[in-house]
């Protein structure tokens, strides 16, 4: 099987017939669509649905992805996947060993204007992702919230690793199951971008071994981009906060991402932050150890 068969098997899975107005009549033996209704929508042969999970086919075309993700009614984000994972499937035939492609560039450093505008920020918790979610570079109130980064190992200096292994920070998450999902759905993404990082593997490894929840949700093949959205918080030191999160690209920044969170105006999670803010002043860190070069 290819990953483009599992991710194609997955999505059916995930839309019923009902919902698109198909008939429902017979027993089903698997949720979701069938390949006869999937074919039938996308105008293709089931043969060929057949034969595109079973990676029996060299290369399928634009046009017939196109096609498929409209039927399985994808979000761009996942069409984007689905195009990635059919590349990577027509140049690895069913049953054989992946080549060597596409793998990630090896260090990840923030330029200097960055570091500026992070040091400038000091109202709003900013942090720098690279790829795999590493946390590569922070600003005071960053690191306020969520740990110390700079005593991590570097590692562990990585968003999902913390959000499933790391006590503390898995525990501040109020709403941490829908947290949890997100940052693998997130994962998913990279991996379609980069599938031949070792780091990436390693990491995926490490979690599927240490939290069955990971291993579930990692075999779901569900895949979001999520660049906004809202986290609700509870910090050992002011509290609950109800943050709103973005993630936006660094341009030239060889696919960094800056997540920052704000809070409402007038409202008590911005109370909470101004306090955190406060507090944070207090626990000032060395300027060196708020940008750090990963390998990788």
């Amino acid at each position: 099987m290819t990953e483009l068969g599992d991710y194609l098997r997955a999505c059916r899975a995930r839309i019923s017939a009902q919902d698109l107005g198909l008939p429902t009549s017979g027993r089903r033996r698997v949720p979701g669509l069938r390949r006869e209704e999937l074919a039938s929508l996308a105008g293709i042969s089931v043969d060929y649905i057949v034969r595109l999970e079973q990676g029996r086919v060299k290369s399928a075309s634009p046009a017939i992805l196109s096609a498929l993700a409209q039927a399985l009614h994808l979000r761009p984000d996942e069409e984007e996947y689905l195009l990635r994972v059919a590349e990577r499937s027509s140049t690895t035939p069913a049953g054989s060993k992946p080549a060597t492609t596409h793998a990630a560039p090896r260090r990840q450093q923030i330029s200097p204007a960055v570091r500026v505008l992070l040091d400038s920020m000091v109202n709003v918790p900013a942090l720098v992702l690279g790829r795999r979610m590493d946390i590569i570079a922070w600003n005071d109130l960053g690191a306020a919230l969520f740990t110390d980064f700079a005593k991590l190992p570097p590692k562990q200096r990585n968003h999902i690793w913390l959000t499933f292994l790391h006590p503390q920070v898995r525990d501040m998450y109020r709403d941490w199951t829908r947290v949890a999902r997100e940052c693998v759905a997130y994962l998913r993404m990279d991996a379609a971008r980069y599938p031949d990082d070792p780091e990436l593997a390693q990491l995926v490894g490490e979690l599927s071994l240490k939290d069955t929840d990971f291993g579930t949700w990692w075999s779901d093949h569900r895949v979001r981009a999520q660049r906004q959205g809202r986290k609700a918080f509870h910090h050992q030191v002011v509290g609950d906060l109800d943050l709103d999160f973005q993630v936006l690209e660094v341009r030239g920044g060889n696919d960094q991402s800056l997540l920052i969170y704000t809070a409402g105006p007038g409202t008590s999670s911005a109370e909470a932050l101004a306090f955190l803010t406060s507090w944070a002043s207090t626990q000032a860190r060395p300027a060196t150890t708020r940008n750090v070069t990963k390998d990788g």
